[in-house]
């Protein structure tokens, strides 16, 4: 389902005049657009931002679980997966935060964000290896700069190494 471009203008809109110390007034805005958009995966995702903003986690995941069954697409439904295993790893749902952030990896292979996401996770499954062997292999695949390649075996073969330590 595909949102209409004044509709996503909309919600840019709301989003960017938000204050993250005040997130009354944003919660309202995306609220009275989703009272007009019900269904409207993209409405739904970004009332879940503006909770989760607000440190009303448990709230925020029932819209982003919702816009994602809505048929949330592109760049949202990116941003949702990571919003989404964020929140489920804040709310300590560490084995739930660690497969939503698998499966938007495996829907988003060239999203960085959601690999050091991901490591964040793992570091708080008690994994510390794992999630450093996970940053050393985002920095890897998505920072190919002549130092990074220079060194890539070795940051390949480290970072199969720490992954190992935790498994």
């Amino acid at each position: 389902m595909s949102t209409d471009p004044e509709l996503h203008a909309r919600l840019d809109e709301i989003f960017a005049a938000r204050d993250r110390a005040r997130m009354a007034p944003t919660i309202a805005a995306f609220l009275d657009v989703l009272a007009e958009h019900p269904d409207d995966p993209a409405v739904l995702y970004e009332v879940g931002g503006a909770y989760d903003t607000d440190g009303q986690e448990e709230t925020a995941l029932g819209y982003y679980r919702r816009a994602m069954a809505a048929g949330l697409e592109g760049r949202r439904l990116r941003q949702c997966f990571l919003q989404l295993g964020s929140t489920l790893r804040n709310l300590g749902r560490l084995d739930e935060s660690l497969a939503v952030f698998d499966e938007g990896i495996a829907l988003f292979p060239e999203s960085e964000s959601l690999g050091l996401f991901r490591a964040l996770t793992l570091h708080a499954m008690g994994r510390p290896s794992a999630a450093l062997g996970a940053v050393l292999t985002v920095i890897t695949d998505r920072f190919p700069t002549a130092e990074v390649q220079r060194y890539e075996a070795a940051l390949r073969g480290n970072a199969a190494y720490l992954a190992s330590l935790d498994d």
